[in-house]
């Protein structure tokens, strides 16, 4: 609060009273030089409206891994066997190079522990080996496709 030579008059009060209000204050008070206080106070103004939260973008509907990483696959029937899933998330590769031959074939006899595909993760090659003894019926997957944890790969019966 400050003193200043100030006549409070009706015009002089409403005066303030607009100061406040285009100035969008909450309060302003004043004393004459006789010990007069004259305090004005202005709308309590509702709080800011809060910032819309972030959504993260869509990019269509949510399809399950198994699903979006074989669409050909859903509209024939699967072939008898087991399902080789992968054991980490990453990207399927089926042979060891470009230039080379893949692992294995469909038709191909694998035993458990031959190596079947190369799964990339985190710029780390892993050579993943058949747990399971048969026939190789079906891929399910292309090469350089990403396949997430317990995905079926290929089946085998």
């Amino acid at each position: 609060m400050s003193k200043l030579g100030f006549d409070f008059t009706f015009e002089n009060i409403e005066r303030l009273a607009d100061i406040v209000n285009d100035k969008e204050l909450s309060e302003i008070a004043i004393e004459d030089d006789n010990g007069v206080k004259v305090t004005i106070k202005g709308k309590k103004l509702p709080p800011p409206p809060m910032p819309p939260m972030a959504m993260p973008p869509m990019q269509g509907a949510m399809i399950p891994p198994q699903a979006a990483a074989k669409p050909d696959t859903a509209a024939k029937p699967q072939e008898s066997g087991r399902a080789a899933k992968a054991p980490i998330v990453g990207t399927f590769y089926a042979a060891p190079s470009p230039d080379s031959a893949p692992f294995v074939s469909v038709g191909d006899t694998v035993k458990k522990g031959d190596v079947i595909y190369i799964i990339e993760s985190m710029k780390v090659m892993s050579e993943i080996q058949s747990e399971l003894d048969g026939v190789v019926k079906e891929i399910l997957v292309k090469n350089g496709d990403s396949v997430e944890f317990d995905q079926p790969v290929m089946i085998i019966g």
